[in-house]
């Protein structure tokens, strides 16, 4: 009797054993209490050297990870929902995932991609999305600038964002607005100081010099990631490289007067066959951006909705397109889309505005790099005005629109080990 005991206390302390939680499941549907957050803790995961699987399309795109102590502390710490799963209910998961007819996968991260944020040294009447998400979701990155990317530091980099930017040299072309404004006149000079440092005798050769390394970073295997103004101007840096497009307020000498039929597409990205907007009074560089057209709408009715893709087959759309919404609320920006017609036929259109002729997230390769450009400024605030507070995150941790930007930092963790050095 008193074996029998022994043996049914061992029996149950062996069953309690093997049923103890051993994952960690942090699931981003509608159950995630923060969101943005949990990228956070996948990024943090990695950094410890620990692997994360990324459960695509299960659950809102649900991060698996080892049950470590540490992890769930960490969960706790930052108010992430997580669940503690055993071994047998992740093999459960994995095996649904893998089953060849569900639009799921699961895609392994392995190594914390090094980040950099292209960013003016100042302080600028305007805040950006990126470096907002970046610090709510604690996930470290480098300041890099002009004389960084010149000097060719961007090799020690994965994945680089470029902040709000005017890469064709007129200065935002805020000059119409804001020609008297001190930080205006601030950045002016501070932008030639640095051009003249540099050895270059204009603001707009240095920044296709610049534009034309970040590119070569691309080239080399790097992660682009930009936003707004840092769009289209960066990619008609690149195609207008041989062209003066700038004003005298800007460079001293006039625009090229045929400039637009000079200007090389090939050169570029993601865009062809467009006009740039050559008066330096309108507040825009080309008839790329899609900005008119969404004032002719009510914001009610300004939405993006994002395309589903073969998560077994597209797996790189998949990632950057994980969210627990698919119908997304748009927001404007100096460049707020891209118009449809002349986004290049090697564009893959990851989110489109249905009721516009226009895309607001796209996505591309370039030699063994990628890049990715989001429309708009910021994803919680509708209409971003130059000095407007920044966006309290603390108040949007489940935003949908934010999460698109944490996708693309972590997806370059996907194929990063043959990578790192």
């Amino acid at each position: 009797m008193v074996r029998l005991k022994a043996l049914l206390i061992f029996i149950g302390f062996v069953c309690a054993m093997t049923a103890q939680a051993s994952m960690i499941l942090i699931p981003m549907d509608e159950t995630q209490s923060n969101h943005l957050k949990g990228y956070g803790i996948a990024f943090w995961a990695l950094e410890q050297e620990v692997s994360v699987d990324w459960l695509l399309n299960y659950r809102g795109g649900s991060f698996l990870l080892p049950n470590h102590y540490s992890i769930e502390n960490e969960c706790i710490i930052r108010g992430v929902s997580h669940i503690m799963i055993a071994d047998v209910q992740a093999s459960q998961i994995l095996d649904e995932i893998s089953h060849p007819e569900v639009n799921m996968e699961a895609v392994k991260l392995e190594v914390a991609p090094r980040v950099a944020v292209y960013s003016p040294a100042g302080k600028l009447p305007w805040d950006d999305a990126v470096t907002l998400v970046l610090s709510y979701a604690e996930i470290p990155y480098d300041i890099v600038y002009d004389k960084e990317v010149i000097d060719g530091e961007l090799l020690k980099y994965d994945w680089l964002h470029l902040h709000h930017e005017d890469f064709t040299g007129q200065f935002g072309k805020f000059y119409r607005a804001y020609r008297s404004a001190t930080w205006y006149q601030e950045e002016v000079e501070s932008q030639n100081s640095s051009a003249q440092f540099m050895g270059f005798q204009k603001v707009s050769e240095m920044k296709r010099e610049v534009a034309l390394d970040i590119k070569n970073f691309v080239l080399g295997g790097g992660f682009l990631f930009t936003m707004c103004s840092g769009t289209d101007s960066f990619d008609i840096s690149l195609s207008a490289s041989e062209v003066d497009i700038c004003e005298p307020m800007f460079d001293g000498d006039p625009a090229d007067p045929v400039a637009n039929s000079k200007l090389n597409f090939e050169n570029g990205l993601a865009f062809s066959d467009y006009n740039l907007e050559m008066n330096p009074l309108v507040y825009e560089f080309s008839e790329i951006d899609g900005t008119l057209d969404h004032r002719a709408i009510k914001p009610i009715n300004d939405f993006f909705t994002l395309f589903d893709f073969s998560a077994k087959w597209d797996v790189v759309p998949t990632m950057l397109t994980q969210s627990h919404e698919r119908v997304i609320a748009g927001f404007m920006g100096q460049t707020t889309s891209f118009r449809k017609e002349f986004i290049r036929s090697d564009v893959t259109i990851m989110g489109d505005n249905r009721n516009l002729p226009t895309a607001k997230y796209i996505h591309g390769e370039y030699g063994a790099g990628q890049w990715t450009y989001y429309g708009g400024h910021d994803p919680e605030d509708y209409q971003h005005m130059v000095n407007d507070p920044p966006t309290d995150l603390n108040l949007h941790p489940n935003s949908p629109g934010y999460r698109l930007i944490l996708n693309n930092i972590l997806f370059p963790a996907a194929k990063k080990k043959e990578r790192k050095t």
